[in-house]
């Protein structure tokens, strides 16, 4: 019984990694012609690849989302609006860095760009974004702001950037958008967002919670985009 409840879980999570697997390697094998170089190795990288993901998952709903839904819900003690939104600012940042998906779109950016890009610049400056996102969002929540009011201003905000951003910063900051939204923040900051707007009277948490992962993607965008305005002085 209890080897059911251990192979349970990780056949759940084979079939979400099994499936793409076997479509790649029929079109690598069958439409390509291309043999598998490593067969043993490949194998053995599925095996990992299946078992690190389901560990990963389990840690992140037994420690990641129980507390960032405890310091939601207790951070509205400190009875400071901006002291809270300056707590979510310092989460965002601290979260990104700690994504796998940006560290390496930083790294293929530095080497695509020759050096002229450097990982570290991308990766914080994406991190500085987000966590701004992550404060506005908490913000929002804390003061019942309707979240069409928020995220208009920033998208046209986005658009008048874009146009004075020399290239490819533009193109980066969809990509540092797309990254940022890993493994680590979402439960991280979702858990947050929704435990904060859980204990306050004025929020309601299915409308307040929700929203605050497209505020901290576009809050990574503006950031990459005035990153590139800024190389042009």
């Amino acid at each position: 019984m209890k080897i059911m409840e251990i192979l349970s879980p990780l056949w759940e999570t084979m079939k979400g990694i099994l499936p793409l697997t076997v479509i790649m390697a029929i079109f690598q094998i069958i439409i390509l012609r291309k043999p598998i170089e490593n067969v043993k190795e490949f194998g053995i990288g599925i095996i990992l690849a299946v078992i690190g993901l389901h560990l990963f998952l389990k840690g992140t709903n037994m420690s990641l989302i129980p507390l960032g839904d405890s310091v939601g819900r207790n951070l509205y003690v400190l009875n400071n609006k901006w002291l809270i939104v300056l707590v979510g600012f310092i989460i965002g940042y601290f979260g990104t860095l700690v994504e796998p998906a940006l560290k390496t779109l930083a790294l293929e950016v530095e080497e695509l760009s020759v050096g002229a890009i450097p990982h570290n610049v991308l990766l914080h400056g994406v991190a500085a974004g987000f966590g701004l996102g992550m404060a506005i969002g908490l913000f929002k929540i804390i003061s019942n702001v309707p979240y069409v009011k928020i995220i208009a201003p920033l998208l046209i905000l986005v658009i008048i950037l874009a146009f004075l951003a020399p290239e490819p910063y533009p193109s980066i900051a969809m990509d540092s958008a797309s990254a940022t939204t890993g493994p680590v923040n979402i439960p991280l900051n979702m858990a947050l967002a929704i435990g904060l707007a859980s204990i306050i009277e004025s929020a309601d948490p299915l409308l307040s919670g929700f929203g605050i992962i497209g505020l901290t993607s576009i809050g990574a965008m503006v950031s990459v985009l005035i990153l590139g305005i800024l190389t042009k002085f």
